[in-house]
């Protein structure tokens, strides 16, 4: 079977947009692997997989696998790609786009400007719903990594997030304890590990380990997620712009109780069919 496909991005953070719209189809871990080589495959730090809506309200159901082929539940940048390809196609026509995912349902809005913005949904917060095993809900938390203790923040966006204030994000150990706080007996689903750095309190640098797939250039529920925990510490203000290793996103969020906004690009780099 051939289906087509779209090579797409957000900042940088790069997706096989996989049209089974109107075909049912099963991925295998190992045939995401596969197609994830940057080599031998199309390449991309995740598959966003298309399917018939699940319900009548939604344009599409689409689902997400990490470049290792494990399933997750959200992604920010693939929101806003997944957007701008069903109005590529012709499957949205008002500019309003609804979705459906493993986290929920998730709004997005294609702007007159090009830029996506998308509705992240309500950030969860109670480490069970994380999830994160912790006694309770605090502002920060000791998590011990190999007998060193770090600082973090804890959030869902749909998905795990550990956040950490470090002072410079270029010099900050991504590699070394980005891979290990993902896999932290303490977050039972892996997580994202992000590395923040505050610049005043409209603005901030990000980089983001995300589980499955290492370092991306961006990471869309990862900047929402380091915004909601600025937030919550009082560091921040409602409109924040985050700059990440791939370029800016712009995300607001009033405070608790209300969703994540978050605006960015969504770009087209070339389609074509693949045969599954």
């Amino acid at each position: 079977m051939k289906l087509h496909f779209a090579k797409m991005h957000g900042l940088g953070n790069d997706f096989m947009v996989l049209d089974a719209l109107e075909a049912g189809i099963r991925l295998s871990e190992a045939r995401v692997r596969e197609l994830a080589d940057r080599r031998t495959g199309i390449g991309f730090d995740q598959l966003l997989l298309l399917e018939a809506p699940k319900s009548g309200s939604f344009h599409a159901n689409y689902r997400i696998f990490n470049a290792d082929g494990g399933e997750v539940e959200q992604c920010g940048n693939g929101v806003r790609c997944v957007a701008r390809y069903l109005a590529n196609h012709g499957v949205v026509k008002d500019g309003e786009v609804r979705l459906g995912t493993l986290a929920g349902p998730v709004q997005a809005e294609l702007r007159k400007d090009g830029l996506v913005r998308a509705n992240m949904g309500v950030p969860r917060l109670e480490p069970a719903e994380i999830p994160f095993i912790a006694a309770a809900r605090a502002m920060q938390y000791e998590l011990d990594v190999d007998g060193r203790t770090v600082e973090i923040g804890a959030v869902s966006m749909g998905n795990p997030h550990a956040i950490l204030d470090v002072p410079d994000v270029d010099s900050a150990p991504v590699t070394e304890l980005g891979p290990r706080i993902e896999h932290h007996p303490r977050f039972p689903k892996r997580a994202n590990v992000g590395f923040a750095s505050w610049q005043g309190r409209k603005s901030m640098r990000l980089r983001v380990w995300e589980r499955g797939t290492g370092e991306t250039l961006a990471c869309g529920t990862g900047a929402c997620a380091a915004v909601v925990w600025g937030r919550l510490l009082g560091w921040l203000d409602e409109e924040v712009q985050v700059e990440l290793r791939g370029g800016r996103l712009v995300v607001s969020w009033r405070g608790e109780g209300g969703p994540v906004w978050m605006t960015g690009p969504a770009v087209t780099v070339y389609e074509g069919q693949v045969e599954l």
